[in-house]
Order: C-alpha cells, then sequence, then structure tokens
C-alpha cells in the first residue's frame, strides 16, 4: 500500500509557506509516499501555489525520500517539450522523485485568459504523445496539427525510466482512451468519486488489471483514538462540505446539489473514524476497487484548519500506517506502445 498527502494549496496554506514545507519535512519522516499538488492558474490570492512544478522544486529540495506528485499538469496549457524538460529537470534535481498527473483541464477561463478556444482541450493526447517520445533522449520530430518540430532532444535524461510515472485524469471517454491504449494508471477523482471511473476503465482494460492496480484513490480521512468523538469530527465535515458544494452551485448559477449523507461519505468520499475503524476500511477499499495507492486530504481541500490537518497527519502515521507495512504499492508499468 501507498498512502499519499494531498489537498493543501488552497485557503489552509495561505500566507504561510514555511509551515507548508516543515509539513512536507514532517511527511518524509512520518513515512508517507508522496505529496500531490494541484495546477490553477489565475485565481488570485485563492492560490498561492499555481506552477505546480515551482513548489515541487521546493519541497524535493527539503526532503530525502518523500515523491511530488502533480494531480494534474494540464497539458493544453504547455508547450510540450518545455514541459518534458522541466519534468526531466526536476526528476534529475530529485532523485527521481517525482510523479506526474497530467489531464486535459476543466476550467474555461484559464483557456479564456490565455488566448486559447474552448476546443484547446484537444491537444491534450498530442502534448502527451511528444512528452512521452521526449524523455526517451532521443531526437525529436513532430508534424502534428498544433505543434511542428525537427530533430529537438530534450534533457537531462530521467533518472526514473524509460521516464517518470504518469498518471491520468480520466473521466472522458477520450481521455479514458488515451489512458487504456497507452497502459497509464489513473488519478482518481474526489469529487464526484472514483465510481464513474473504475468500471469503464476496468472493462476497458480487459485481463490486464496493472493499470488499475497502480492507479490513485482519494479520499477525506477523519481519525480519532475515541470513536464518539472521530463521529463528532465526521459530521462536522459532512456538514463543511455539503455547505461547499451549495456555494459552488450558486456560483455557476446552479441549482444546489442534494446534501450528501453520512452513509455516501463513508462509501465514496472518506475514510473515517478510529485507526482500527480506518484501516478495515481501507483494506475493504483496496478489495473492492483493485487500487493499492490512496491520496489522503486530512484538511479536506481547505475546509479544515491546517492544525487540525497535522494532528490527522501524526496520528494516521503513527496507527495506521504501522498496519500496512511491507505492502508495497504496484509502480505504474509502461507498456511497450507508451514510447512509440
Amino acid at each position: 500500500m501507498r498512502f499519499d498527502l494531498a489537498g493543501f494549496a488552497r485557503d489552509d496554506t495561505l500566507g504561510d509557506h514555511a509551515r507548508l514545507m516543515r509539513l512536507a519535512e514532517r511527511a518524509d519522516v512520518l513515512g508517507y509516499g508522496g505529496i500531490w499538488f494541484n495546477e490553477f492558474h489565475f485565481r488570485g490570492a485563492v492560490n498561492p501555489y499555481p506552477h505546480t512544478l515551482l513548489l515541487g522544486a521546493a519541497i524535493l529540495a527539503r526532503t530525502e525520500r518523500l515523491r511530488f506528485g502533480t494531480s494534474i499538469l494540464v497539458l493544453p496549457l504547455h508547450h510540450p517539450l518545455m514541459l518534458a524538460e522541466q519534468v526531466a529537470q526536476l526528476d534529475f534535481q530529485s532523485a527521481g522523485r517525482i510523479d506526474v498527473g497530467v489531464g486535459r483541464g476543466t476550467d474555461p477561463g484559464t483557456f479564456s485568459a490565455l488566448g486559447l478556444p474552448p476546443e484547446a482541450k484537444e491537444r491534450f493526447g498530442e502534448a502527451l504523445s511528444i512528452m512521452l517520445k521526449a524523455w526517451s533522449g532521443a531526437p525529436l520530430s513532430a508534424t502534428g496539427p498544433t505543434w511542428q518540430f525537427e530533430d529537438v532532444t530534450v534533457g537531462p535524461p530521467p533518472v526514473q525510466r524509460p521516464h517518470p510515472p504518469v498518471y491520468v485524469a480520466a473521466v472522458s471517454p477520450a481521455t479514458m482512451a488515451l489512458a487504456v491504449e497507452r497502459r497509464l494508471p489513473l488519478l482518481l477523482s474526489l469529487e464526484p468519486s472514483e465510481t464513474r471511473q473504475i468500471g469503464p476503465f476496468t472493462a476497458a482494460l480487459g485481463g490486464d488489471r496493472a493499470p488499475l492496480r497502480a492507479s490513485s484513490l482519494s479520499r477525506y480521512i477523519v481519525i480519532h483514538g475515541d470513536a464518539a468523538v472521530a463521529e463528532e469530527k465526521l459530521q462536522a465535515l459532512l456538514a463543511l462540505l455539503n455547505k461547499r458544494r451549495a456555494d459552488w452551485a450558486a456560483a455557476r448559477g446552479e441549482a444546489p446539489p442534494p446534501p450528501r449523507t453520512r452513509t455516501e461519505m463513508l462509501e465514496g468520499h472518506a475514510i473515517a473514524g478510529t485507526p482500527e475503524a480506518c484501516a478495515a476500511q481501507i483494506e475493504a477499499l483496496t478489495a473492492r476497487t483493485g487500487v493499492h495507492s490512496i491520496r489522503l486530504f486530512p484538511s479536506a481541500n481547505g475546509a479544515l484548519p491546517l492544525a487540525e490537518a497535522e494532528r490527522t497527519i501524526e496520528l494516521f502515521a503513527q496507527t495506521v500506517l504501522p498496519a500496512f507495512a511491507g505492502r508495497t504499492a504496484p509502480a505504474p508499468r509502461v507498456s511497450q506502445g507508451a514510447t512509440s
């Protein structure tokens, strides 16, 4: 099993960069596998870390074994040669500790601000192909509809061969098909949960379970030694998240979604309870999904104070991580077709 951390690059980290660095350093010591950050642009003070790889360089310089993941890099916003080069450099600098989550992007405002039409999202497959080939170290040419170049070599060579692990945030049929074609694992959703992804992915893969096994789940985490206190915390988080979902819908001019129930929260979105209950839920989740890696959201994307998230990180590491010690999560596998 691999347990990572995520969800810190929003309101909960504003104005306290040093504290976030200390959190990453502590996660390194406690034995977490990695820490993941999203790419969002042009949101003013709401997001202190719009450029994910810059943050990754800072975290990787301060840690020894913790991995850094992008969840996601929005490929259509970047020239794939430049992005491949930046990732290769960060892989070299960190001695091979970067995981690359990629996707098409969902924020139309970012595309509009950069003068990109909505159909620019269709660049995703072209960009992914170029990046995978660029990491081979051989001279690369492209004659695609978006990018054309001849005999370009990207370096330095990645430490992780044939390239850093690549995960795909795939929900649409087109993106899912690309992940299946290249046998790349998925970054599975938190809101909504992975239910809409695992079924189509598994069916399309046929008998090849390796990409699903190497994929990464997402879960809120609520843990306390006292079951009653854990339940109170779960109910408080549920109320916060239901309000946030309603506020988001109102901001988009939509009707509020039905409030999520406790049962729905535990079935598809959260791990909660005493350490023993959390461990049992994780066992059941991996057995049900076949996925052996989980990104935990102890601050619930900024809904909870960072101090509370830090306590959760400590307690989970002390009480749950030891129960899964020695169970190594599978590394993402690259098929022969992935770099062709």
